[in-house]
């Protein structure tokens, strides 16, 4: 049979498409069922945001040691032992008996997951030529943001038609399916997949780059990377915002029930469906009629921050439910075009080790998990207002846009110590 050109690089990205949706399900789906398993298990605000941020401990420190494992062993080991990992820990959920074992089973899933991003941010690397790099994170974080959208409604239904423990066994069970299809379909080197056309291979980095294991540079690329860590930080400020306590917002501070406060949620996210894949789209055009990687990939950013920084000011004037719902759908969007960009970076700084260097970026949004939820719950219990910490990020915004010029993407990292080690 006659292989379509691009057919395998195609499926490839597919197939990484429906990991980056899993794993964000299976990652936001504790924040539909909080206020059911809240008053179930007997929680407060403030211990309800120590569970949220048990995910955020192991996945900000997994980012950099799994990023570094996706680079020595390769995304096709890696990425099967994440899912399998990510299955157990979200089954476990659902068997949870108190914020202990809840707590436990948070931060299972965040080993699972803290390796994933930066490792699949490898094998796009091994697979997609620069001018795609943007299109290929855009569309792959559009997976996890239809994730998101899709995550409130089919929790709210499974949890009423069963219960919230049947939602996270059903959930973790789409993992496990994932894991066999990865494991059979994905090869780390493309020029050893038994579909590749020489068609797909052009203008690919050589094998040596998809084929070799380099000893690691950690101080230097981490001094690079860490200008794009603390812009990092900033965009993952606002989305643990989001992932977090948006349909508890809708359900607490306007007394919705819990199927029109997943729908309310479910509105916002697919607004950060389309900003992820307008975001890759328009970096990448821009490179290509510029050739300039760091207007193609700042320009974006920048607006991104300021763009949500504008549309969630209103909240701080306005109550009115509807208003409210199209100003953060419209942040949102702003917000998510700054993710095809920024997880494009560690490739254009430095295709060798992109696996480490988005693992160093993506520390910057583990910790941004790690703080966040804390904050935000104990603002709720002492203010008792849950529009708090969307008031409270609006700096966070105006901080990013400011680091973001900090980055310089076209200047490639060059590492003159050492010669590559065979695999």
């Amino acid at each position: 049979m006659k292989v379509m050109r691009n057919q395998a690089s195609r499926l490839v990205l597919f197939v990484i498409c429906l990991m980056y949706f899993i794993f964000y399900v299976d990652r936001v789906n504790l924040s539909t069922a909080a206020p059911i398993m809240q008053k179930d298990l007997g929680l407060t605000a403030t211990q309800l945001g120590i569970a949220f941020s048990a995910f955020a401990y192991p996945y900000a420190f997994f980012q950099i040691a799994g990023g570094w494992l996706g680079d020595r062993i390769g995304p096709r080991v890696t990425l099967g032992i994440c899912a399998v990992i990510v299955a157990g820990s979200t089954i476990w959920t659902g068997l949870v008996g108190g914020l202990a074992s809840l707590f436990l089973a948070r931060l299972a899933l965040g080993i699972g997951e803290g390796p994933a991003f930066p490792t699949a941010t490898r094998a796009l690397s091994n697979w997609m030529r620069p001018d795609q790099r943007g299109f290929a994170q855009g569309i792959t974080h559009a997976f996890s943001r239809f994730g998101n959208a899709i995550t409130p409604p089919i929790i709210a239904a499974l949890i009423v038609a069963f219960s919230w423990r049947a939602s996270f066994y059903v959930l973790g069970a789409a993992s496990l399916l994932w894991a066999g299809l990865w494991w059979f379909y994905f090869r780390d080197d493309p020029r050893k997949h038994p579909d590749v056309t020489p068609q797909d291979l052009e203008g690919l980095p050589p094998s040596t780059v998809a084929a070799t294991r380099r000893q690691v540079p950690w101080g230097p690329l981490l001094k690079r990377i860490l200008p794009v860590t603390l812009t990092d930080f900033c965009y993952g400020w606002i989305l643990w915002l989001y992932l977090n306590w948006l349909p508890s917002f809708f359900l607490h501070e306007y007394k919705l029930d819990l199927k029109k406060s997943a729908l309310f949620a479910a509105g916002v996210f697919f607004a950060g469906v389309v900003g992820d894949t307008v975001g890759g789209i328009l970096s990448d055009r821009i490179l290509k009629s510029t050739g300039d990687v760091a207007k193609a990939r700042i320009s974006v950013i920048v607006v991104g921050f300021l763009g949500s920084f504008c549309f969630m000011l209103p909240i701080v004037f306005v109550h009115d439910l509807l208003t409210v719902a199209i100003c953060l759908s419209a942040a949102f969007f702003f917000a998510e075009l700054i993710v095809a960009p920024i997880w494009a970076i560690p490739m254009d700084i430095t295709p060798e080790y992109s696996g480490s260097a988005s693992g160093f970026m993506n520390f910057g949004f583990g910790m941004a998990g790690i703080i966040s939820p804390v904050v935000f719950g104990w603002a709720i219990d002492w203010t008792g207002r849950w529009d708090i910490p969307f008031i409270g990020s609006l700096g966070a915004l105006l901080l990013g846009a400011v680091l973001a010029f900090r980055i310089h993407p076209g200047t490639r990292f060059v590492d003159i110590r050492e010669s590559p080690v065979p695999a």
